[in-house]
């Protein structure tokens, strides 16, 4: 699920990097709208539960691990996780902006910021799949793998609500 969801960021980034190139010949048309939205619903909905899934569920077992195992792995992780924090802060401030041509307003996605974006993630994503999830391949046996996977399904069902 986690690749799977990586492929989607990757998708996501090129589509922002496409509307930066779209705009100043274009402006906020339609097709820009809608790229808009699409991005911010992406980067509202599903990347929050992305990070949750690595930081609540998937980083907490490896970090485990790597501490009985003596790893490397603990300290990458501490890194991805500050790297999620400055990805956060970034999408803020990108987020105002799509938000506004969501709307029709034509403003400009300065190219470096969306470039320092999506930069951020590919890298982000390529040590997670070069790095951290072969550990967790290697270390995960089939129960644990379930539990993640059973937690990821979890976080996006919707209208799981417990009768009272």
């Amino acid at each position: 699920m986690l690749r799977a969801c990586h492929e989607r960021i990757a998708v996501q980034c090129t589509t922002l990097e496409k509307l930066a190139a779209h705009l100043p010949s274009h402006g906020a048309d339609t097709q820009a709208q809608q790229a808009a939205r699409n991005i911010m619903r992406y980067f509202d909905l599903a990347a929050p539960h992305h990070h949750a899934d690595e930081e609540q569920d998937l980083f907490p077992v490896l970090l485990g691990i790597s501490q009985r195992q003596c790893s490397p792995v603990g300290e990458r992780i501490a890194s991805l996780l500050d790297e999620h924090r400055s990805m956060e802060a970034s999408w803020a401030q990108l987020r105002t902006v799509l938000a506004d041509i969501a709307e029709g307003k034509t403003r400009p996605l300065e190219p470096v910021r969306v470039a320092d974006f999506a930069g951020a993630y590919r890298a982000h994503i390529a040590l997670e799949e070069s790095q951290i999830f072969p550990f967790a391949e290697a270390c995960l046996d089939r129960q644990q793998l379930a539990r993640l996977s059973a937690a990821m399904v979890a976080r996006r069902t919707i209208g799981t609500i417990t009768p009272q």
